[in-house]
């Protein structure tokens, strides 16, 4: 078998279902399988994945065993040769899985392959990219600047050899991944990526970043940017620099000094809630039951090309556009800042997005 999908789900029902039929048009014409590791949801993820994807692979862990070894409990029972970290709250463009692997065949040495993500806005998220997070960097991020942190030197749109990618998109050989032993489960959430790429630079591997293909990532779903974030964050940061970059007394407590302050000072702003006047539907037939459950204007069969209002909803109709041209409209159109988006899944009865990393994303039913 050539590629395994692995999704760790926790409670994300609806993000999940549109990231699967995105990741089954990007798989259908290959050799490949989908599985989905649910981490003790409460909520309907587990049937909904039986009742709508039953060719999936569906692990039901009997508690919440965190980001790492949920993962590794994944790749234990993949059977591709590559396999693919994903998060529930992405979206894959079609051709994503045959480009990597066409860049993959002629690599020797090649560690993980990380995509160009963006949020729902469309806006590059910087940490697609990233250098080792020496101390150094590490504290200039925390006073504001990220220079070093991010690894600007390459490019969002370009091809290049990169230090760190981020979890919610890794693809790799399963055979590299099992090489380093897979995530480390000491982390519980957040650091487990850094730890990973960090690891396959020093076992010899390269890390590399394909910015030629563009993945929608909501970020705010999988968690929450709140006081509970940042403690586990941070905490999972002293795991990395304690067992990394330990050096002496003086050191060591630099660092936890660092970690502590980042902590104490994080202010979390909750954004303003949006004004949403008038929702655009680009779609090739009018969806007269979503209209009435809006309860304001819809636009029915809206162009791009047209002008954009103020405080516009822009709804992307995936029963006939492909992924990759929903994510490119995105992308293309993320100038505007009074503009939001959402997609209906195909075969599906409700509008979904997200439009920040703080706060959760909205889910209309119609």
């Amino acid at each position: 078998m050539k590629l395994s999908v692995i999704i760790l789900n926790y409670n994300v029902r609806y993000f999940l279902e549109l990231c699967l039929k995105s990741v089954q048009e990007a798989t259908k014409n290959l050799e490949s399988e989908i599985i989905v590791v649910d981490n003790h949801s409460e909520d309907e993820s587990c049937q909904m994945v039986k009742d709508l994807f039953p060719d999936i692979i569906l692990i039901e862990n009997a508690e919440n065993y965190g980001f790492s070894k949920g993962n590794n409990i994944g790749v234990s029972k993949a059977a591709g040769d590559y396999i693919c970290i994903l998060n529930p709250d992405t979206v894959v463009p079609e051709d994503v899985f045959e480009k990597l692997l066409a860049f993959s065949e002629d690599k020797k040495n090649q560690g993980i392959v990380g995509c160009k993500l963006i949020n729902g806005r469309g806006e590059f998220l910087p940490e697609s990219k990233r250098n080792i997070p020496f101390v150094k960097a590490a504290l200039k991020k925390l006073l504001g600047n990220s220079k070093d942190y991010y690894a600007v030197q390459l490019n969002e749109n370009s091809i290049g050899k990169v230090d760190i990618l981020v979890g919610a998109f890794m693809f790799l050989k399963r055979q590299t991944y099992l090489t380093v032993e897979g995530f480390d489960e000491d982390y519980f959430m957040y650091g487990e990526d850094i730890d990973l790429s960090y690891r396959l630079l020093k076992s010899g591997f390269e890390n590399y970043y394909f910015g030629t293909s563009t993945v929608i990532h909501f970020k705010g779903e999988s968690t929450l940017r709140d006081r509970l974030y940042a403690k586990r964050f941070h905490g999972a940061m002293q795991i990395f620099y304690k067992k990394h970059f330990k050096k002496n007394i003086f050191y060591n407590s630099i660092v936890r000094l660092g970690i502590i302050l980042a902590y104490f000072t994080r202010r979390v702003s909750f954004p303003n809630k949006k004004s949403v006047e008038r929702y655009f539907l680009i779609s090739d037939k009018e969806n007269i039951d979503l209209e009435k459950v809006l309860n304001k204007q819809l636009v029915l069969k809206f162009h791009l090309n047209d002008i954009i209002p103020e405080n516009t909803e822009i709804i992307f109709d995936g029963n006939n556009q492909s992924f990759k041209q929903i994510i490119a409209d995105i992308e293309k159109s993320s100038n505007n800042k009074l503009v939001t988006y959402k997609i209906i899944p195909k075969d599906s009865n409700f509008v979904i997005g997200s439009d920040n990393a703080i706060c959760r994303g909205e889910i209309i039913k119609f």
